[in-house]
């Protein structure tokens, strides 16, 4: 008997070699492939062991063909379950499952890999289990091919805690190839089995059906989870709340944090902190603040990145006061965002005296500024025009090794715009492309209204090229720039050509685009034009407001149709729309254009019954209108005729704001 096994083993171990030999061309599957650096004797050394196993069972090998045991999916999964048995080693059932593939130049059965699934998760080989189940998955996506793998999972599992694993593994995997509803309909397939995934796998499937906006099936799997006895918690019902409150339904989001009680579980700190920073974001301070009091007082303890939350949307607000109570009552160690916040809130205010002592004084207490920093205090000085202070700061960002953001760029960029300095702004623009910061859509828009203003054409097209290029789609902002652009050039029909093009192809344009075409068309006095895209505004369901009829308006005057102004003016005010300071002006100059003082002084006193004092743009309205009816010194009746209208609702005007010089106006 030793000499037959002995030769058994000899045979077979030089049968195993001369296939390993054929087939030592042939790629192991990658997912599961072993080490590069795997030398030759390991193998041997492999070898050595499966061929000393086996030769305890010769009759593995009574057939003619040694090639043949292996393409039987039935020996296969005997000789996996002996090597395994013997040696209580997966990974030697794993060098065998692998060479056996590639010796049969054909890949395993479903049966065959399940069964080695379940061995290397018997052996703690759980990563070498996920990555064979993974090949199954994405071969196995329609639902019947799913029940069918699970039954196979079932059919070959001998444990049943390794099942109970593999199955959730499974579900697991299901979930990262982002099929979700298979993964949903397994765990219901399992239900059939009497087993379910683990608590930590419900949680991924509970997150990933959420975040497919499934928030039905959400519920009825928690309904399922509770009755299979897994203990919900705090961590799972947040869940939920963070779905709501993401997208702005606070409501439901805080009905189910007070509603938690009913289940059992109490509020922890990610529960309020979930609410509470979408009450902020949304503006609700007030309501942030009392429950950020009332988990206190339920010994919750606010962390820092909460209290900071609270603090910065009272600066957003330019709440100061209620600011600094927060900050003294539950005194966070203080840090960047802090500083920011009340950095951000001055720059706001345009106070930028302390907003710079503030930015210094972070820097005295260790607290090095960072990119958001720099950039609030950069916008702060564009804001105010103070262009040397913000590239001052912009000199230190760079000298601190801070890299400046798109941000950061762009709100230089938008402030050379804004101050005619065009050429600075390209420079800006350049230097950001050369940092290698790619531009996003609010600095494209930024340049191209830039050189709109200044009646680029050329221009704000090859900002459209380049964005085009850039793969960076235009929105609505891009489209009103290029329309409003071509509009005050006097391209009034290229810019309605574009907006017709745009509606065309689907999409939706605000009432500063129709605006900007009406204003053109308004200005030319051409009014058949302004009423076709009127007309279109009203089929699109866009309403217009004060800009677009003061766009209307200002044609008719210029074009001395004072009646269809009156007649368009009280139809504005039977809408509802509220005459600002501008549209007032406009019309009183209209009427004393043609010389109607009366109609323009009735104009002046609704505008005071309204809360809109005249200015002294209404003062030079005044001055055309007396000066047309040849009255002497038309300047000095018009600003008493503005005092006398004033006096009458109780308000005492100082002559001189009416003699400021038109330069000082602009």
């Amino acid at each position: 008997m030793k000499v037959l096994s002995w030769m058994i083993r000899n045979v077979y171990a030089t049968r195993l070699k001369l296939i390993m030999f054929r087939t030592s061309t042939i790629k192991p599957l990658s997912s599961i492939s072993t080490s590069s650096n795997q030398t030759a004797d390991d193998d041997d050394d492999e070898m050595k062991r499966i061929m000393l196993i086996l030769a305890k069972r010769p009759w593995i090998l009574g057939c003619q063909n040694g090639y043949n045991v292996y393409r039987n999916q039935f020996n296969v999964v005997q000789i996996l379950n002996y090597l395994f048995e013997e040696s209580l080693d997966a990974n030697l059932a794993l060098y065998f499952f692998k060479w056996s593939e590639c010796c049969a130049a054909s890949k395993h059965t479903v049966w065959t890999v399940c069964r080695m699934v379940h061995i290397l998760v018997s052996g703690n080989l759980n990563h070498r289990a996920v990555d064979l189940l993974l090949r199954l998955v994405r071969n196995h996506s329609e639902e019947e091919t799913c029940s069918l793998l699970l039954e196979v999972l079932y059919g070959t599992h001998s444990e049943r805690r390794v099942l109970e694993t593999v199955c959730s593994m499974l579900v697991d995997q299901y979930i990262k190839e982002g099929m979700v509803n298979v993964a949903l309909n397994v765990t219901y397939e399992m239900k059939h089995l009497n087993i379910f995934p683990s608590g930590g796998v419900c949680n991924t499937l509970l997150r990933a059906l959420l975040e497919s906006n499934q928030v039905d099936f959400a519920w009825d799997f928690l309904e399922v989870m509770r009755t299979r006895g897994l203990g919900l918690n705090s961590s799972i019902i947040s869940l939920f709340i963070h779905k709501y409150c993401s997208e702005g339904d606070l409501g439901s989001g805080f009905k189910l944090l007070v509603e938690m009680k009913k289940y059992g579980i109490q509020p922890d700190v990610v529960s309020y902190t979930i609410v509470i920073h979408s009450l902020c974001k949304m503006s609700y301070l007030k309501e942030a603040t009392t429950l950020l009091f009332k988990m206190t007082q339920l010994g919750i303890s606010p962390d820092s990145v909460l209290i900071s939350s609270v603090i910065d949307g009272h600066c957003q607000l330019r709440q100061t006061a209620a600011a600094i109570k927060i900050l003294k009552i539950f005194r966070p160690p203080l840090n960047i965002f802090l500083y920011n916040s009340f950095t951000s809130k001055l720059c706001t205010d345009g106070n930028m005296f302390e907003a710079s002592e503030l930015f210094l004084e972070m820097s005295e207490f260790g607290l090095l500024p960072d990119c958001v920093c720099y950039s609030t205090i950069i916008g702060g000085y564009c804001k105010v025009k103070d262009m040397n202070r913000a590239f001052l700061y912009f000199g230190r960002m760079l000298k601190s090794g801070i890299t400046p953001s798109a941000t950061t760029y762009t709100l230089l960029i938008d402030a050379y715009c804004k101050s005619g300095d065009i050429e600075m702004a390209e420079d800006m623009f350049q230097a950001m492309l050369s940092e290698g910061l790619p531009p996003d859509i609010v600095t494209y828009n930024t340049l191209m209204d830039g050189f709109g203003r200044k009646g680029h054409l050329q221009k704000v097209f090859g900002v459209l090229d380049m964005m085009n290029s850039s793969n960076v789609s235009p929105d609505v902002v891009t489209y009103n720039t290029l329309i409003h652009s071509l509009a005050t050039r006097g391209f009034a029909n290229e810019a309605k050509q574009i907006m017709f093009e745009l509606i065309k192809r689907g999409f939706s344009l605000d009432v500063a685009a129709f605006t900007n075409v009406i204003d053109g068309f308004s200005k030319k006095g051409n009014f058949e034009e302004v009423f076709f895209v009127w007309f279109c505004m009203s089929e699109h369901e866009v309403k217009p407001d004060v800009v677009t009829c003061s766009a209307l308006l200002n044609g008719y005057c210029k074009k001395r149709q004072m009646e269809q102004a009156n007649v368009l003016f009280r139809k504005m005010l039977d809408i509802g729309l509220h005459p600002d300071l501008i549209l007032y002006n406009t019309l009183i100059r209209g009427f004393c254009n043609v010389g109607s003082i009366d109609d323009a002084c009735n104009l002046i006193c609704m505008m005071v019954e309204n809360g809109i004092l005249p200015n002294n743009i209404t003062h030079r309205a005044l001055v055309l209108g007396f000066g047309k009816k040849r009255v002497r010194n038309p300047f000095l009746v018009a600003a008493l005729k503005l005092q006398e209208i004033l006096l009458r609702y109780g308000i005492h005007a100082d002559f001189d704001e009416y003699l400021i010089p038109e330069s000082c106006t602009h």
